[in-house]
């Protein structure tokens, strides 16, 4: 008796005539026993209907193919627009205590592929100047990398978050 089975979508084609399923078309659905596994086998109903066989199925239905939907787009995690958006407000207020969140949405635009990094200047006083270039406008960001510590970053994470869920 077979004791292997392991989960297993249903087929896109015929597994008799090797003709791909319609959307709704009529199908048959039958396990059967090989060795020490199951096999599954998907076909028309016509094609189970007018094949002869030397044996027994362990299981069969009959169930209507459904065509899987078309892929869906990746969802963001954050909205590249929002995010956009807020680094755009955020420097033009030149608040110096919202540095540190600047450079973070810098970062993820940049991650977001929005934002190519074109050049990086040391500062004096500390930090590097970045300069990135968005993709589509050709707008220029000076973007003061603030040097961020590891120990710091999850606060300038949740303030980002939180500016982020005002920003929606």
């Amino acid at each position: 008796m077979a004791q292997e089975w392991n989960i297993r979508p249903r087929g896109h084609t015929c597994g008799i005539c090797a003709t791909p399923f319609a959307d709704k078309d009529a199908c048959v659905s039958v396990l059967r026993e090989a060795e020490n596994a199951y096999e599954r086998l998907d076909c028309h109903a016509k094609c189970w209907g007018g094949q002869p066989r030397d044996w027994t199925p362990f299981s069969a239905w009959e169930g209507v193919y459904d065509a899987p939907p078309p892929p869906a787009a990746k969802a963001e995690a954050v909205k590249k627009e929002n995010a956009e958006e807020l680094l755009r407000r955020l420097i033009t207020l030149e608040d110096p205590a919202m540095g540190n969140v600047v450079y973070v949405l810098a970062v993820m635009l940049e991650r977001g592929k929005l934002l190519v990094e074109r050049d990086a200047k040391p500062r004096e006083g500390g930090g590097i100047l970045r300069v990135y270039e968005h993709k589509r406008t050709g707008d220029t960001f000076v973007v003061l990398d603030p040097q961020l510590r590891l120990d710091s970053l999850h606060e300038v994470q949740q303030q980002v978050i939180a500016l982020l869920g005002n920003a929606t």
